[in-house]
């Protein structure tokens, strides 16, 4: 882990993540100063291990906001600089605030968690920014303000478990971001493997490593199993999501799409609050009666989901498929609001339900209930009556691959085995494209589908 003896020790990673940003970047490439006409900055201020978690989201009242996070391990000011991306360097200055991190493991390593919101941004215009204070500054890094539009195309790289050894997808997906691909990532739960290991020592580790994807297009998250210890700690102090949840669970829009992360966890570790099951419902349930308000829907007509363990798959890996069933589907005596009957009840009709946690990919029929629901038999994924379930967990991790049973079930469309991530553009109000790409095979796109919804919400499913 390399750091610079400055006053203050950088850690972390740079993440922008945050509401729909549309990014104009693509002509940037990697190292963009001699477009601005900078030189980098003496070496003694130059710090490779400074990241900058950038993190978007709507503050009440605060039209074009939008938060920036880092970490330092001593107490320092919290300060950004920015500007506009062609225009004076800086020119302008936000001030924050910190909060103390204290890690559980058994050195409880003490660090600093950065907050400063830059607020009146002008919406699709991109600002170049550094955080810190006088006693050290980050690298330059640039962002593209929100977009609130609900007429744009928002593109997205998806993908859960992915660890800081044997990130296979890793090298692909900093290339395609920095050649400007995508405008939103979306990480479906497990880091690291894991935040919390060496004294959450591997947490800085990954931060770093993201950063290169995470500095220049927002970065979402939602908890997985991995990040259990500490009653989730490490991930609900290193990422900052939207709403008042420590990320837990949250929704945000962005283009046509109203998009929920919620957390499978707390169904499985219960010895943190069985209240977190009952909280987390009740707030699902009173968005989900939000969004499908007929003017809501009209404007972000599209509902997906993300958590991390699938309540579908055909994996046989002693995990939650052993029995060709998710845990996520069965009751027991103290849990009995699982979230398969809300988000598809007739109030919510969910249109895209995205997972990890499984080490594969794999593409489903529109299934409710354990029973298909095609379109048609020509067209299955053209006006079906059931959300459309997508894995994708095989980032690349310590944990390797997982496997198949095999023959696989009625609902399982397509599945794979290959290293990789998905790609999702929600193209307008009636079309959406998935594919997945395979890391082992080149980059290689192994799987395609066109998800078309001429009506959505109620009316669509009868």
């Amino acid at each position: 882990m390399l750091i610079f003896h400055l006053p203050v020790g950088w850690t972390g990673s740079c993440s922008r993540v945050g509401l729909g940003f549309e990014s104009h970047l693509g002509f940037l490439a990697t190292d963009w100063r001699p477009i601005l006409g900078v030189s980098p900055p003496p070496p003694a201020f130059l710090c490779k291990s400074c990241v900058c978690l950038i993190i978007s989201s709507f503050l009440p009242g605060v039209y074009g906001s939008m938060m920036v996070t880092w970490t330092t391990f001593d107490e320092a000011d919290s300060m950004v600089e920015y500007g506009l991306l062609g225009g004076k360097l800086f020119e302008m200055m936000a001030k924050g605030s910190s909060t103390i991190f204290v890690d559980g493991g058994s050195e409880k390593r003490k660090l600093f968690i950065h907050r400063v919101t830059l607020s009146a941004l002008r919406p699709g215009f991109t600002y170049v920014y550094h955080c810190g204070s006088g006693a050290g500054w980050s690298d330059i890094f640039y962002f593209t303000a929100l977009n609130e539009s609900s007429d744009w195309s928002p593109r997205f790289a998806l993908f859960g478990d992915m660890g800081n050894e044997n990130p296979q997808s890793l090298a692909r997906l900093q290339k395609e971001t920095q050649v400007g691909m995508y405008d939103v990532i979306l990480h479906i739960g497990d880091f690291a493997y894991d935040m919390d290991e060496d004294n959450a020592r591997i947490g800085d580790e990954f931060m770093r490593q993201v950063e290169s994807i995470a500095a220049y297009v927002p970065y979402m998250t939602c908890p997985g199993n991995h990040e259990n210890s500490y009653n989730f700690s490490n991930y609900r102090y290193r990422f900052s999501m939207p709403g008042d949840t420590e990320g837990l669970w949250y929704s945000w829009n962005v283009g046509p799409a109203h998009l929920i992360s919620f957390s499978t966890e707390v169904y499985f570790y219960t010895d943190y609050g069985l209240d977190l099951i009952v909280k987390q419902y009740e707030w699902l349930k009173k968005d989900l009666e939000e969004s499908n308000k007929p003017e809501n829907r009209k404007s972000r007509p599209w509902i997906i989901t993300m958590g991390h363990r699938p309540m579908y798959c055909s994996n046989n890996d002693h995990d939650d498929c052993t029995k060709f069933e998710s845990l996520m589907l069965l009751l027991s005596p103290h849990i009995t609001k699982l979230p398969q009957p809300l988000l598809n009840a007739n109030f919510a009709r969910v249109d895209l339900e995205l997972w990890a946690h499984e080490h594969t990919y794999e593409r489903l029929w529109p299934v409710y209930g354990f029973m298909v629901y095609n379109g048609s038999r020509e067209e299955p994924y053209v006006n079906p009556k059931a959300p459309v379930h997508i894995i994708t967990g095989s980032a690349g991790c310590r944990e390797k691959h997982d496997g198949f049973i095999p023959d696989p079930r009625d609902w399982s469309a397509f599945r794979n085995s290959d290293y990789g991530y998905t790609r999702m553009q929600v193209f307008n109000s009636t079309h959406l494209y998935l594919e997945q790409v395979s890391d082992d095979q080149n980059g290689k796109v192994i799987d395609s589908m066109w998800l078309v919804k001429e009506q959505h919400g109620v009316v669509a499913w009868v």
